[in-house]
């Protein structure tokens, strides 16, 4: 489905340009029991592929999720490892419990999960230490990118997303829950639906309190 000038998504949301897709794309957490249509799971993914990279290598990978038991079982196996992050913050038992508890339902009851993992196994190999560590870096940043393309193209489709951190801190048990090779490393998972509700958007800092420096 192409959004072109002064077209409705499936959603009802009218998007005129470019700039209102950047500007109105927000993170969702509560999402309608509606199924994502794969189409548009491909379509994210498409527009991910086109994100630049270093060397042009395309240093990422993505698992798809929509099966509940899968979903179930990614939930739980990551559940213990959240529960030392948390514990780690020094919050009582029952705000653990309770903040726990909310990242799991958002996995159980989002329509689609798509977790991006960083692939570095074809970029550039250095035999010096730091400039081997920027190879890294590079294809870190260029993962960013490729989940920004996914998130405009979602919204651009009257999807919305969320973008949970929640494997960063432990892909070892992320990857062993999705059975994926030891080569990819999960970053992220971006939760993909239609919004229960409009949720409440934290105010953007103006573009003047940004630019350091403009000659």
């Amino acid at each position: 489905m192409a959004i072109d000038s002064n077209t409705k998504t499936t959603t009802g949301r009218q998007l005129n340009s470019l700039d209102e897709i950047i500007s109105g794309r927000r993170s969702v957490r509560q999402f309608q029991q509606r199924a994502v249509p794969r189409e548009y799971l491909e379509r994210m993914l498409e527009a991910a592929r086109w994100a630049p990279s270093p060397h042009g290598r395309q240093p990422w990978r993505f698992a798809v999720v929509t099966r509940p038991e899968l979903k179930q079982e990614l939930a739980t196996q990551m559940g213990d490892e959240w529960r030392r992050n948390l514990e780690m913050d020094g919050q009582p038992d029952e705000i653990v419990t309770l903040r726990l508890e909310k990242s799991r339902q958002r996995i159980l009851n989002a329509p689609a999960i798509i977790i991006p993992c960083l692939y570095l196994e074809e970029l550039d190999t250095y035999a010096d230490e730091q400039r081997q560590a920027h190879e890294t870096t590079m294809a870190i940043q260029s993962i960013g990118a490729a989940i920004q393309n996914m998130l405009l193209m979602a919204y651009s489709l009257g999807l919305d997303t969320g973008w949970m951190c929640a494997p960063l801190f432990c892909p070892g048990i992320a990857r062993e829950a999705l059975e994926l090779d030891h080569a990819f490393i999960p970053q992220a998972m971006i939760i993909v639906g239609y919004a229960a509700a409009d949720p409440k958007r934290k105010p953007h800092r103006p573009i003047e309190e940004l630019i350091v420096r403009f000659d």
